[in-house]
């Protein structure tokens, strides 16, 4: 019988074209895909002379997430060199905004074995942290021959990715029992991992739950507010993704809220000119936030087209919606937003946070929407109503503590694998 990992990695190389053809697909949009692609292929100019802990944040929403448990193994280990890889260049710069130099960012290689041996013989990291479903089958193999511990934490797997890797069970199954632990966030990501052929897992929560505003933020939001106008309405729609902004414009225009002030950020930077120019097609009045001026009293949408600020834009607003949800992206993060007290509306489509969604809608900090028409009624209700507003808000604050913890166990398991590996170098 083949070894499965031996077949994957034979298509992986009758995919290298491929490879190549991405980054130049990429990078005609975002230009700093064509950036540090030597990093890809496991060839780095980056190095340190400490130990290495290692953690895998893709993109944005990971690098975000994992920012509490960052500072946490800061302290606790101040001897140690904080690693960071991604796999997108908005993650790498959102990297740079939350960490600075604080952290080394590099890109993780693709999953070559060369490029992986290159990579752990250059960092050689003593215990390595992957972030929800980010399950490559050579990285985990030879991070166990090399004697680096490997943990899967934050993991989930929807019943849509868990039908992917079970039409390849030996695989699936090979890979996963070569972590040395598993951390799920929920009983259900759990007892999916356990059917592919998961061991030694855990429950651990979420970490999205763990992340708390830095304190420039919190100022920055109190600007804005001034900025967009302190006796305005302002409605945020976050993280919006292709499609969602047409919707939400369309609707917009048959709404007649008084005075009110649309604030639209799209999830993707590279996406940002167009959102502008679908709003200004539309007859809207628009200024972009990237000016840093006042907005006009008869500015109708600003456009948050910077990086870094959205716990600013949500303390700013009064109601947000969060994207990726009215279309079936999955839903971007909603926690942030309720953690600084914003009441939540979120559309259909949340398979992404499912447990989240449907914790924060059971304690009334968050509604769900069916479509963007019934979204602007129920944005118009709610602004009618400031106590629905307050008390969606607190629920919000409430609704997050609740479910804190997941960073203490995620230092937990970091630790075991620290003095694991301690005791094997003995």
């Amino acid at each position: 019988m083949h070894n499965p990992r031996f077949i994957y990695t034979f298509v992986l190389w009758l995919l290298l074209p491929y490879v190549f053809f991405h980054l130049l697909w990429r990078g005609r949009k975002q230009p700093e895909y064509f950036q540090h692609i030597p990093e890809r292929f496991g060839f780095y100019s980056l190095s340190t002379d400490k130990p290495v802990i290692w953690l895998h944040t893709v993109s944005v929403g990971e690098t975000r997430a994992a920012s509490t448990l960052i500072q946490r193994l800061s302290t606790l280990y101040p001897h140690h060199q904080i690693l960071l890889t991604h796999t997108t260049p908005t993650g790498r710069e959102t990297s740079e905004h939350l960490y600075g130099d604080k952290v080394l960012r590099v890109y993780l290689p693709y999953d070559y074995p060369f490029a992986v041996k290159r990579f752990l013989n250059h960092f050689k990291p003593q215990v390595g942290i992957l972030l929800e479903t980010e399950i490559w089958f050579n990285l985990i193999h030879l991070c166990k021959k090399k004697n680096t511990s490997l943990l899967l934490l934050n993991a989930r797997l929807s019943d849509k990715s868990f039908k992917r890797y079970a039409r390849f069970p030996n695989l699936a199954r090979l890979g996963l029992s070569e972590l040395s632990a598993i951390a799920a966030q929920t009983e259900d990501d759990a007892h999916r991992l356990a059917l592919l052929g998961a061991q030694n897992i855990s429950v651990m929560g979420n970490l999205k739950f763990e992340i708390e505003p830095p304190s420039e933020m919190l100022e920055l939001g109190m600007q804005l507010r001034s900025l967009f106008g302190d006796n305005r309405p302002i409605f945020l729609a976050a993280s919006t993704r292709e499609g969602e902004e047409t919707l939400l414009l369309d609707a917009l225009a048959n709404t007649n809220i008084p005075h009110l002030l649309t604030v639209v950020v799209p999830r993707h930077p590279q996406r940002f000119d167009v959102v502008a120019e679908l709003i200004q097609n539309r007859g809207f009045l628009l200024q972009r936030r990237s000016a840093n001026e006042t907005i006009k009293n008869e500015t109708q949408i600003v456009l948050g087209d910077t990086m870094g600020e959205m716990f600013a834009y949500y303390i700013a607003c009064d109601v947000t919606f969060i994207g990726g949800s009215l279309l079936p992206f999955g839903s971007q993060n909603l926690i942030e937003a309720s953690t600084v007290g914003k009441p939540v509306l979120i559309g259909p489509h949340t398979y992404n946070f499912a447990q989240a969604s449907e914790l924060a809608i059971e304690s009334g900090a968050a509604l769900r929407v069916m479509d963007a028409t019934n979204l602007m009624q129920t944005l118009q209700s709610l602004l009618g109503n400031p106590q629905k507003i307050a008390e969606m808000g607190a629920a919000g604050m409430g609704f997050t503590q609740l479910n804190q913890g997941a960073t203490e166990i995620s230092l937990t398991l970091v630790g075991q694998a620290l003095r694991a590996h301690q005791h094997l170098a003995e």
